[in-house]
């Protein structure tokens, strides 16, 4: 059975692992379950080399000079979390995610510099080996509509990671939508409200993104459950990732896609069983596969679950 800490890699034939999951909740978490601690240690440490370091403001330059509406957000960076109790075991489960910031600025030049590697310190521990990347935290969401199926967009050529791949519907939990601009620890946002606004963050996020990607309305969505963080073995980019039910069938969905705010993101909507799905995950970023395995976790696990009270 698997432990929620699992740390585990996945190798499609002789390639390098495409993801690790840092986090595995196979029966998943609900928003009281999952909290968030805001606070300055969480964030990224600068590398002792300055030659590498300057390479941050000159690939973001040369970007720019690319593209000049490119927009350098704030992000909530991943630094580790911890976990109380067992998904299995009777006892209440509970997850603290560490979080600091970032911006996509750095994100740009550490985790998506071509040295991406020099970044990284040799260590088992995640947090460690990844003092100083901006590693923001990403969410993605399974989406499973009323007929059993699963919601996938193909992403636009246009979009600067992983054109065309496929790929769950999410994006980022935001600090400006709880009011976050920089670390303050007196005022209004007391440490205490920080955090707890952070959290519903995490949930609110994730709500956000499926609307603005796929066009369903807020109100056909139930309540997300948190099911783990992934992380991709390509520039360790970290996710979220929540499962979601939504009420509406698959054509349902299709009809409203072409209405979506983000759309724009993608050129395709498909929805498709998990038998389909695991056809095109070799087509999808690292972090999102393992998306998939972690959807393929809870799976498994409602089944066992549902085996081992049919036999008592």
């Amino acid at each position: 059975m698997e432990t929620a800490e699992r740390r585990t890699e996945i190798v499609a034939g002789d390639e390098l692992p495409a993801f690790k999951l840092l986090l595995s909740c196979p029966a998943g978490l609900s928003p009281s379950e999952v909290s968030a601690v805001f606070d300055q240690k969480y964030d990224r440490i600068p590398h002792p080399d300055t030659s590498l370091e300057n390479t941050i403001a000159e690939i973001w330059e040369g970007r720019v000079q690319q593209n000049s509406s490119l927009f350098n957000g704030l992000k909530f960076r991943y630094g580790g979390h911890i976990l109380d109790g067992e998904p299995h075991s009777s006892q209440k489960t509970n997850v603290r995610l560490h979080l600091g910031l970032t911006d996509y600025r750095t994100f740009v030049g550490t985790n998506l510099n071509p040295l991406w590697e020099r970044f990284l310190v040799s260590s088992e521990d995640d947090w460690r080996r990844c003092q100083h990347t901006s590693n923001p935290l990403g969410n993605g969401a399974i989406v499973e509509t009323s007929n059993k199926e699963v919601v996938v967009l193909q992403r636009s050529a246009n979009v600067g990671e992983f054109p065309e791949h496929f790929v769950f519907p999410g994006g980022h939990p935001e600090p400006k939508e709880v009011g976050i601009i920089r670390h303050q620890t007196t005022g209004e946002l007391t440490h205490q409200k920080a955090d707890k606004r952070v959290s519903q963050e995490m949930f609110d996020s994730i709500i956000r993104e499926v609307v603005e990607e796929i066009g369903v309305p807020a109100s056909t969505l139930g309540e997300p459950i948190f099911i783990g963080i992934s992380q991709r073995a390509l520039n360790v980019r970290p996710a979220a990732f929540f499962f979601i039910k939504c009420s509406l069938q698959s054509e349902e969905i299709q009809q409203r896609y072409s209405s979506a705010e983000d759309s724009y993101e993608s050129t395709q909507l498909y929805t498709m069983p998990m038998s389909d799905l695991a056809h095109i995950m070799p087509k999808m970023p690292g972090c999102h596969q393992g998306g998939f395995a972690l959807y393929k976790l809870m799976v498994d696990a409602a089944k066992e679950k549902k085996q081992c009270l049919q036999t008592q």
